[in-house]
């Protein structure tokens, strides 16, 4: 291998860990040819995953799953290749712990927010990429942090590196989830895991809510957060919330939420009774 090619391979180790996935449109960027790259293939220095893309091999006596763990995918995506994507939904929920129940014997589905490439699609992975456009907040970056990226977890075979998988607070990310609700079984899914919100920060929610795109976003949230009652949820006020006008259809035979105006299970209509959230 020439000179040239020995200078530009010791940066390109330096970045990529060992486990960890780059594409040809980043190769490219680092000044390193097609003929390199498969010269680099050919010398075991990388190896090809799929067409265009390359993971870099673990350490010697470690064997590489045939499926890429789907975190080692998505930090390579965040921190080596720079995509504007995150990790949302009831995904950053479970995450943070919220997880009510996880099925036994299924791939988990990931639920991602932002640009990914096309080739995301086609990568075999431990999981199933769920990809969903990055609009609910416009391009407002409120509610994603950075959240432990220990790589010591069942799918990743080393402990290669450690990198903060960037994700949505719980916050953000039951705003995203809500946006996702499509059937009753969603909704009840999701009670489970609202039940367990009760540590929100109602400063940040109202952020989020003010920025929030969607009227059925905002309804659905106030028709979970009335029903569990949490202590942050009289810290919240509904005057500055833009609810719309008119009635949402949200579950086909649901019943109309009095307060909200939105369709629902019926089970999630209150009592007449009942006492919903106060506002502050």
């Amino acid at each position: 291998m020439s000179h040239q090619r020995q200078q530009r391979l010791k940066p390109l180790l330096n970045k990529v860990p060992p486990g960890f996935l780059v594409d040809t449109r980043w190769l490219k960027a680092q000044g390193i040819d097609a003929k390199s790259i498969h010269d680099y293939v050919a010398r075991g220095w990388l190896e090809r995953v799929i067409r265009g893309v390359y993971r870099r091999p673990l350490p010697e006596g470690v064997q590489a799953k045939s499926a890429v763990p789907w975190n080692s995918a998505l930090l390579s995506l965040q921190w080596i290749m720079k995509y504007d994507v995150h990790l949302g939904g009831v995904s950053a929920l479970e995450l943070a712990g919220h997880a009510h129940y996880l099925p036994l014997g299924v791939s988990p589905r990931v639920h991602l927010y932002g640009d990914v490439p096309t080739w995301l699609r086609r990568l075999p992975s431990d999981a199933q990429m769920a990809v969903h456009r990055h609009t609910l907040f416009g391009d407002g970056q409120t509610g994603i942090i950075d959240a432990d990226g220990d790589t010591r977890e069942s799918s990743q075979a080393v402990n290669v590196w450690r990198w903060p998988l960037k994700t949505s607070s719980p916050e953000r990310a039951i705003l995203e989830a809500l946006d996702e609700l499509t059937s009753e079984a969603s909704f009840e899914k999701l009670d489970k895991i609202f039940e367990s919100l009760t540590t929100l920060r109602p400063k940040q929610l109202m952020a989020l809510l003010m920025a929030c795109r969607s009227v059925k976003v905002r309804r659905l949230f106030f028709v979970f957060a009335d029903r569990h009652r949490h202590a942050w949820r009289k810290h919240l006020n509904t005057d500055n919330v833009d609810f719309g006008s008119g009635p949402r259809v949200l579950v086909e035979g649901g019943k109309l939420h009095p307060t909200y105006r939105i369709y629902v299970p019926k089970s999630f209509v209150p009592a007449k009774d009942t006492e919903v959230g106060t506002d502050a």
